[in-house]
């Protein structure tokens, strides 16, 4: 549910890997109409250049959500302020002993899923972590590229359904995780996901925040306010890859020649990888900064600090949107002083 750019990655390794899984997606009529007029979608992984091709036959596609009524297992992969509009959608549509795995950011969405599809549902959060890059191959068809390494983490089931669907991802190639206790991760990533609104607002790649020392000490500068928060707020985020989040801050702040071996060996980001808020802001599409930084913006009020750097993020981002022209492409020294301007 969401055919955006991480629901065909998934879906599409769901279809090419497991003959006997029928998946369908539910999107966009446009990207329906693409997948159509290419016989396909195409799968790459940017830091092995593998590519797949998963033929139109075996990925049902339909603009309904009355299409997922038989399901066993749906993956919900959409915009996290889709979250409560879905989930009505289909308490009233799934099947009652349908298994839903959230693969959205932010925390909020697994317990607002459970609250909208109504007791006695199974819902799990996951966790993914990784960025997909939604473009055309070159016959103009739907490619989605893999463009960061990064495992996707979910929370531990004995649902036979579960094992079942962890099972045939790693068969089809992706890296899962388990985790029994998975809220602190997702924490841990949202921290990490701070930096979406830094390349929506400056149109940088990914790699380029994390190299060029400007955007880089913005970086800092929000995930460690955004650490603070956390830690006022009683809430304790997971190591990343067993680097405590508390030291995040403190190794962006590095010099870029040290930086550079450091995440080298964290994480594989491809040059042209960019943030999905960046990407919804090319779309003109809403963003999810109210679940991003917004979060830590409400973790402040409830613990009686302030966030000042997420909060004017929030309003840049909301602007952005406003405005519609997609990335207002921000250099370091524009975006530093639009965070700090009275």
């Amino acid at each position: 549910m969401g055919a955006g750019a991480v629901g065909c990655y998934v879906g599409g390794h769901l279809a090419r890997g497991v003959p006997d899984f029928d998946v369908t997606l539910v999107g966009r009529r446009a990207l329906g109409d693409a997948i159509a007029g290419a016989g396909g979608i195409t799968l790459c992984e940017a830091d092995t250049s593998a590519s797949h091709r998963v033929e139109a036959e075996r990925l049902r596609f339909a603009t309904d959500v009355d299409a997922l009524a038989a399901c066993d297992v749906l993956l919900v992969c959409v915009k996290s302020g889709q979250s409560a509009e879905v989930g009505q959608a289909l308490a009233g549509v799934a099947r009652a002993d349908a298994l839903v795995l959230s693969l959205q950011n932010g925390v909020s969405n697994p317990p607002l899923l459970r609250r909208e599809l109504g007791a006695g549902r199974s819902v799990l959060a996951a966790i993914v972590g990784f960025n997909v890059v939604w473009s055309e191959d070159a016959g103009g068809g739907p490619l989605f590229t893999r463009a960061t390494s990064g495992p996707l983490a979910a929370q531990q089931s004995d649902d036979p359904r579960w094992i079942a669907l962890r099972d045939a991802l790693r068969g089809a190639g992706l890296d899962v995780v388990e985790r029994a206790d998975i809220e602190p991760h997702q924490w841990t990533k949202l921290l990490v996901n701070l930096n979406n609104a830094i390349g929506a607002l400056s149109g940088a790649p990914s790699q380029q925040l994390v190299l060029d020392a400007g955007y880089r000490h913005i970086v800092a500068d929000v995930v460690g306010e955004g650490v603070r928060v956390l830690r006022a707020a009683g809430i304790a985020p997971a190591a990343m890859r067993g680097v405590p989040v508390s030291w995040m801050a403190r190794l962006l702040r590095l010099p870029t020649w040290l930086v550079r071996p450091i995440m080298r060996a964290q994480m594989r980001i491809d040059p042209e990888a960019r943030s999905s808020m960046w990407q919804d802001l090319a779309r003109g599409r809403s963003t999810e900064v109210d679940y991003l930084n917004g979060e830590i913006v409400n973790a402040a009020v409830r613990a009686g600090v302030e966030a000042p750097l997420n909060a004017r993020i929030v309003e840049l981002v909301k602007a952005a949107e406003r405005d519609g022209r997609g990335s207002p492409d921000l250099s370091p020294d524009a975006l530093r002083a639009a965070l700090t301007a009275p």
